[in-house]
């Protein structure tokens, strides 16, 4: 019987919510939470262990983390490592990867994860380890770990791992050589292709290229004559959140007047938290300044550093966003930036 090990964060492993992100990493003998259904459709192998982290622990101290992590792994023996699946929770791609990554490198074993489309652990860690396409919440779990489980049996039986779409993992810029049943030579693919091009027909490229969005680079600004707007992707709102934007996998954003201040104030003096599900509240809550760092600004604005700070900033969530929806209320926004005036924003993370 063959022997793997499995990968969750704090949730799925049992340990608790978001109260419990910097929880530092255990390993544990057995299956524990979600690797029961992992550990149920191998067919010639058990899950042995289970690592559990928190995403805030990994995400802040990840040296510190894969090295906790590794040192478990030392005397352990086992063929095959799992983490996830991650579904669109950011923080937790980003582990999944990072560990898959470290575990493939030093130990030599396959790794196995899985996330949706629009987790960013994709772009990150899709040339490295094999990256199924999973969903994009929990709720998905019923149908994700049956590919995790039945891409790791064919791993371990060292089966014939074939292309991207045909095993469902995400392409990984590795190109091989494959030889067609039919033996139709690569001349009369070529002009069988064009026909259809020609003709409106589909086709499937054999040299896919991707495809990168192209963002131009903007002009010049003066700053000390630029009108400058403040914008967040860190969830800070008034403490009423009267937009009702969401913690997470937002959808929503704010538009908040800033007119005569010198800083942000406090929740406790009636004026903005965050609202944001993916990392700490405690400093952002006592000092929003340090999310949205108007208090600088302003210091730079009194200096005649920069002309002057438009009198709104705007706000929304970045963990779990999609692209998508980031892209539509980024153009919405920038009509009311357009509208008036604004020369050049500072858009904060966290």
């Amino acid at each position: 019987m063959k022997k793997g090990i499995l990968y969750l964060n704090q949730f799925f492993g049992q340990i608790g919510g978001e109260d419990k992100a910097d929880f530092a990493p255990v390993i544990k003998e057995g299956v524990v939470g979600a690797g029961l259904l992992l550990n149920n459709l191998l067919e010639d192998a058990e899950i042995t262990h289970t690592v559990i982290c928190g995403d805030n622990y990994m995400g802040s101290n990840e040296k510190e983390a894969v090295e906790e992590i590794l040192g478990f792994l030392e005397d352990k023996e086992f063929d095959i490592f799992f983490a996830g699946p991650a579904f669109q929770a950011g923080r937790y791609g980003n582990a999944s990867g990072v560990i898959c990554k470290a575990v493939k490198e030093k130990f030599n074993v396959p790794v196995v994860t899985s996330m949706h489309e629009e987790n960013p652990g994709v772009d990150m860690f899709k040339k490295d380890v094999y990256i199924l396409i999973g969903g994009d919440s929990a709720a998905k779990m019923r149908k994700d770990m049956p590919k995790m489980a039945n891409f790791g049996n064919k791993l371990l039986k060292n089966e014939e791992i074939k292309g991207a779409e045909a095993e469902g993992y995400y392409p990984r810029g590795i190109r091989l050589e494959v030889f067609l049943e039919d033996e139709t030579p690569a001349s009369e693919r070529a002009v069988n292709m064009l026909l259809k091009k020609i003709n409106g027909e589909p086709y499937v490229s054999e040299l896919p290229i991707p495809k990168l969005e192209r963002v131009p680079i903007a002009d010049k600004v003066d700053l000390k004559t630029a009108k400058v707007a403040l914008a967040t992707s860190g969830g800070i709102v008034p403490v009423d959140n009267p937009d009702r934007i969401q913690s997470a996998s937002a959808t929503r954003w704010g538009r908040y007047n800033i007119a005569g201040l010198d800083k942000l104030p406090n929740r406790k003096s009636d004026g903005f938290k965050t609202i944001h599900a993916g990392y700490d509240p405690a400093a952002a809550d006592s000092d929003p300044n340090v999310c949205l760092p108007l208090d600088a600004l302003r210091a730079y604005e009194k200096e005649g550093r920069i002309g002057e700070i438009h009198d709104y900033f705007y706000s929304t969530v970045g963990t779990g966003t999609t692209e998508a929806e980031a892209r539509r209320m980024a153009q919405e926004i920038v009509v009311h930036l357009k509208e008036d005036d604004v020369n050049a924003v500072v858009l904060t993370a966290t």
